[in-house]
């Protein structure tokens, strides 16, 4: 029975979805103002974990995710380099996906970004003042924080002082409001040179929390099964969702939501005034693989802090290493034909324990300890030769199937002709010329993956097969 911890409710609940064998999933994605950081990440790695476990349950998954694509940063840094807001957040959002790609992440179903929702976040707005739910002032429209009720029931906040500067994004701006904590749903353009849209609201651009309203109840209807993010998001954003969708609908919004927490580095909160703040891609540049970082992403249950350090790194690559080498050795050995029960009997222990791990509310620390312990009766088997043919395909479905979902354990690949690894280095080479040392790197890791080593000498580059 597959069971989550709603912060909804505030109470672990088992998942039934609106509609038999179906789920509709709604994750927050980033706002492509720089590149994704670590902390973004772990998130993502949670929502992959979320969706790849209700597929292997049997589950069809509808997965959005938004893309945050205008906002103050944003228009800021375009305005500085003299860019579009397209034209600014190509390069981010192109570099988010070759991110995405590397961690083995699925790709969600659909996902909308923000300036191409406009209209649908407009109609939100005009449907909230038509049920008093909104006002309008200087240009701008606010959400009336007095008309909901049953705000906060989500991050169970009392709002009955004043919260103003709560967070960057309660709206605390340079506009008249009735209320310190109401929220601005669409702002009106200062100067007619800043990125905006005409609408029935007037010139301007929405708020932040009004993008998720629309886009999620435009794909996933006005309610839907699954909410999820980071702990951060809860108050203000999740909250105003809330406040914003179920005062245009008078529906329940969202049935489950789900929140991972916060990553610490070494401790401390992540920040560049620290000098701790790492990209994904700053940590592939210290030669970490991407796998091991997806390991480590994953190793601790998303609802608990997870302490980020290089030495807890080195040891993710390390176990990495070993299962894939795992995998390998299994699949290359040669083996009697018939069936060992004990062997099945370990593998029928595995697969119990890993999906009573994940069916608690996702704890992928027993489902990664349901594996490593199955590969340690394995590998005794092997070593005393008592795993048989039957045993050895069933195994490896096993694996493929607990990979499904964790995605750690490496694919096999077509062994590399000659001619094409000596292209490869070739290319290597003009790339070192080029002085472009990222592409270099790239393509030694893709010839380290395929088991080639290079040996740079001083009469040029060797290599050879492991």
């Amino acid at each position: 029975m597959l069971r989550f911890q709603n912060t909804l409710t505030n109470q672990v609940e088992e998942f039934r979805p609106m509609r038999e064998g179906e789920v509709g999933m709604y994750i927050c994605g980033p706002t492509v103002w720089s590149h994704a950081q670590i902390g973004n990440f772990r998130s993502f790695v949670f929502g992959d974990i979320l969706r790849r476990y209700l597929e292997f349950k049997g589950y069809n998954v509808t997965h959005v995710m938004n893309i945050t694509d205008v906002e103050d940063r944003i228009i800021a840094f375009s305005v500085e380099k003299g860019l579009t807001i397209d034209e600014y957040t190509a390069e981010y959002i192109a570099a988010l996906w070759e991110d995405w790609d590397a961690l083995g992440l699925k790709r969600p179903t659909i996902v909308p970004r923000a300036t191409q929702h406009i209209a649908e976040m407009v109609s939100i707005i005009e449907k909230l003042e038509a049920h008093g739910h909104a006002y309008r002032s200087d240009d701008s429209v606010y959400y009336r924080i007095n008309s909901f009720p049953e705000y906060g029931k989500l991050s169970k906040i009392n709002f009955a002082g004043n919260i103003a500067g709560a967070s960057e994004r309660v709206d605390t701006d340079r506009y008249d409001k009735e209320d310190a904590r109401d929220f601005a749903l669409w702002k009106g353009a200062e100067t007619p040179d800043e990125p905006a849209w005409d609408s029935s609201l007037g010139r301007g651009r929405p708020g932040w929390h009004i993008e998720c309203s629309a886009m999620s109840t435009k794909y996933l209807g006005e309610t839907f099964d699954i909410h999820a993010g980071g702990i951060d998001l809860v108050f203000p954003h999740h909250e105003n969702e809330i406040a914003q969708s179920e005062g245009a609908t008078g529906k329940q919004f969202v049935r489950y939501w789900l929140h991972a927490e916060h990553l610490k580095v070494e401790g401390e909160t992540m920040s560049k005034s620290r000098g701790n703040y790492y990209t994904f891609r700053d940590l592939r540049g210290l030669g970490y693989s991407p796998t091991a970082i997806r390991y480590y992403l994953l190793s601790v249950p998303y609802r608990k802090q997870l302490n980020f350090t290089f030495e807890g790194l080195r040891a993710a690559e390390t176990t990495v290493e070993r299962l894939q080498d795992f995998r390998k050795r299994l699949k290359e050995a040669r083996v009697e034909p018939g069936k060992n029960e004990e062997v099945h009997q370990a593998m029928t222990r595995a697969l119990m324990e890993f999906e009573a791990g994940l069916d608690d509310d996702l704890n992928t620390s027993v489902a990664l300890a349901a594996l490593h312990n199955l590969m340690r009766e394995v590998n005794t088997a092997l070593r005393d030769y008592t795993v048989l043919e039957d045993n050895k395909r069933e195994l490896l479905e096993l694996l493929d199937r607990f990979d499904s979902v964790l995605n750690v354990l490496g694919h096999d690949e077509a062994a590399m002709l000659d001619a094409e690894v000596q292209a490869l280095i070739d290319e290597r080479q003009e790339a070192r010329r080029r002085r472009d040392f990222a592409r270099a790197d790239e393509i030694r890791d893709q010839l380290s993956a395929q088991g080639i080593t290079l040996e740079d000498t001083k009469d040029g580059v060797r290599w050879k097969r492991r």
